[in-house]
């Protein structure tokens, strides 16, 4: 378009120059006529020139850029992000916030998927004040996650409210930071508590031997064994204290990788196959289908299968099943895989199963420490489970057996993956 009015100005200059190159020679000065050409022509030309629109970038596309560029800003942000108006309603989230927030929606109320008085009241004191401030907010649903939330006023000169200040929310995971300051706590409390036992009968027998056993060759070799078992449980203890503490510490972060739950069952009943023939008890593997995958760690649930197998072949007895098959979830329908484990032994009694997954918990102190138990084995498989999104069932009654199921969501396709083993 503006091509053409600069052709219609250098056309409507010529025109002039013609006319005044015509009028011109009628009177005879050929000089006249070649200088009033000449300056007719340049006139009309920069009056084309100056008559061209100038190209100047609409407002609507410096705000698209600038919308794309804050969008860019918050999608390489790695937590939590939350913009809202004045009135608690969402602007934008960044994909951190929708994966903590499900329920999150733009141009939806916040208080709709964050159900939490402290923030709210947060955001109307900052709107209020215009001072910044902070807040705790905790969640327990899939697992216990604690973040500080930073709310500060955020001035949106372009925005629609006409220049009045918006709300940013900032979420700090601190769950790493805190399961590692409890898991401080908890193990030195437990281990203190655990180890004092085996401590003392080792300090014990140590003073009999430099004593009155000091020249009794049979009594030397026989507390020198009760030693080499004490000392063998205490280094279990710590192993499975240091297993349990790395557990929970990632509890909160859900594994990624493909592995095949059959797979793992069958490795753990062959390598439990020696305890079992030694205790004379019998296990056997009840799994129809070639493969059941999950998205799990490899190494923890290979823990899960032998922890469940090694309880059910030293405290049950008899017939040791191990099952796995596909279920459907009660409350939403979903695939599971669900892996039990059965015996038939003296079972256990009602009001001691919802305390069988607490640390240090045994139904028989002297039965399990007899028989190398430290007492964490179900609480390592609770944690695990926990982590892999699963639940954790024990079914039991005295003289008819324990049943142990572990429920995990089956893999399906569209699931986050990694790598596949």
């Amino acid at each position: 378009m503006a091509r053409g009015a600069r052709r219609s100005a250098w056309i409507g200059a010529g025109i002039a120059a013609t006319i005044t190159v015509v009028a011109s020679s009628v009177r005879g000065d050929l000089a006249a006529v070649v200088a009033a050409g000449a300056v007719a022509i340049v006139i009309g030309g920069l009056v084309g020139s100056l008559s061209r629109p100038r190209r100047v970038a609409p407002p609507e596309a410096a705000a698209r850029t600038r919308h794309s560029i804050a969008e860019a800003l918050l999608a390489n942000i790695p937590d939590p992000v939350i913009l809202v108006d004045r009135r608690s309603v969402v602007i934008e989230v960044n994909p951190a916030a929708r994966t903590l927030l499900p329920a999150l929606k733009l141009k939806h109320p916040l208080s709709f998927a964050l159900r939490a008085p402290d923030v709210l009241d947060g955001i109307e004191e900052v709107l209020r004040t215009g001072a910044p401030l902070k807040t705790l907010y905790t969640t327990r649903v899939p697992t216990e996650r604690a973040f500080e939330v930073q709310i500060g006023a955020l001035p949106m000169p372009d925005g629609p409210g006409g220049g009045q200040p918006n709300v940013v929310l900032f979420l700090r995971d601190l769950t790493a930071a805190r399961r590692l300051e409890a898991m401080r706590v908890d193990f030195v409390a437990n281990a203190s508590h655990e180890l004092r036992t085996p401590l003392a009968s080792l300090l014990g027998f140590i003073e009999t031997l430099q004593g009155p056993a000091k020249a009794d060759a049979p009594a030397r070799e026989k507390f020198l064994g009760i030693m080499k078992t004490q000392a063998q449980r205490m280094t279990r203890l710590i192993d499975d204290l240091l297993s349990l503490s790395r557990i929970e510490l990632r509890e909160h972060v859900p594994p990624t990788q493909v592995v095949d739950l059959g797979q793992i069952a069958r490795q753990m009943v062959d390598m439990q196959g020696p305890l079992a023939r030694e205790r004379g008890v019998s296990i056997t593997l009840d799994a129809p289908d070639a493969t059941y995958p999950v998205l799990g760690e490899r190494d923890e649930l290979a823990r899960v299968v032998e922890n469940l197998v090694e309880n059910a072949v030293k405290y049950g007895g008899g017939n040791v099943v191990v099952g796995l098959e596909r279920t459907l979830r009660p409350a939403s329908g979903k695939p599971q895989i669900a892996l039990s484990v059965r015996d038939d032994g003296p079972g256990i009694a009602p009001e001691h199963i919802p305390r069988l997954t607490e640390r240090f918990y045994r139904v028989d102190v002297a039965s399990s420490r007899q028989k190398g138990g430290t007492g964490l084995g179900l609480a390592i498989v609770k944690h695990i489970v926990n982590r892999h999104r699963g639940k954790l069932v024990i079914e039991s009654e005295p003289d008819r057996g324990t049943t142990v199921r572990a429920l995990l969501p089956e893999r399906q396709a569209g699931d986050e993956t990694s790598t596949t083993l």
